[in-house]
């Protein structure tokens, strides 16, 4: 029975989201334990005056016509999902060491990862010393604001650091995702499964963008439980 960890880090609920939906597809079988865990906002961080002066000088972000992005709505909603994200336990160097599996989810901000999940695996560095991820299959899942961005690029760029801790990284094929191969704006790419937030983040993932998420979590599922079944063998 292999040990399946879901690792995730949402601002607006998309990646909560689609991690759960991830989570399930590893359970779908009822082989797998599978724990699902969140990487925490950065604390005792404060941005540079001259940076939030210049913010300022940027346009009247109550404006909808100067701000397509709808800040002071996205606001509200981020401090709504607080509440659902402080549910999740944080994870953990023991989490990554259970875990014969990881699969890792969080937006693209500026085509890579958050700064918060690039800290995690910074400060994960004995992780990467000891080996304990060397061998265990991968996965990544993204959201983005628009069909123009990030939905590739995160995940591209994500792979680095992941191969750097010796994972063995997981996509999602063509033949077995038939639901990215249209014409619609919805997620989801050969490199994983994503969703389009919308540039306000106003839109919920698509039922297709699930059902993809499902499918990466049995993927990697079934490839850490091919390589127990044969580390024993």
């Amino acid at each position: 029975m292999a040990n399946i960890l879901v690792v995730y880090y949402s601002a607006f609920g998309h990646i909560h989201a689609m991690a759960e939906a991830v989570a399930e597809g590893a359970r779908l079988d009822g082989t797998c334990t599978v724990k699902l865990r969140r990487i925490p906002e950065i604390s005792g961080f404060d941005l540079p005056p001259q940076l939030l002066s210049s913010q300022e000088e940027a346009g009247d972000r109550k404006n909808p016509v100067n701000d397509p992005f709808k800040t002071a709505e996205r606001l509200s909603k981020y401090e709504r999902t607080l509440v659902v994200r402080e549910t999740i336990p944080t994870v953990s160097l023991a989490d990554l060491r259970w875990a014969n599996a990881v699969i890792w989810g969080f937006p693209g901000y500026y085509g890579m990862m958050p700064s918060q999940v690039k800290l995690f695996l910074d400060m994960a560095g004995n992780a990467c010393r000891d080996g304990i991820l060397e061998g265990k299959p991968t996965g990544v899942f993204t959201s983005a604001g628009s069909i123009h961005t990030g939905h590739e690029s995160t995940i591209l760029t994500s792979i680095v650091p992941l191969l750097h801790f010796g994972m063995i990284f997981v996509g999602s094929p063509y033949t077995a995702n038939p639901e990215y191969l249209t014409d619609q704006a919805i997620g989801g790419s050969p490199y994983g499964p994503s969703t389009l937030a919308g540039p306000d983040s106003s839109r919920s993932p698509d039922p297709r963008e699930l059902i993809m998420a499902a499918r990466l979590g049995r993927r990697v599922a079934w490839v850490a439980e091919s390589l127990l079944k044969n580390k024993e063998e």
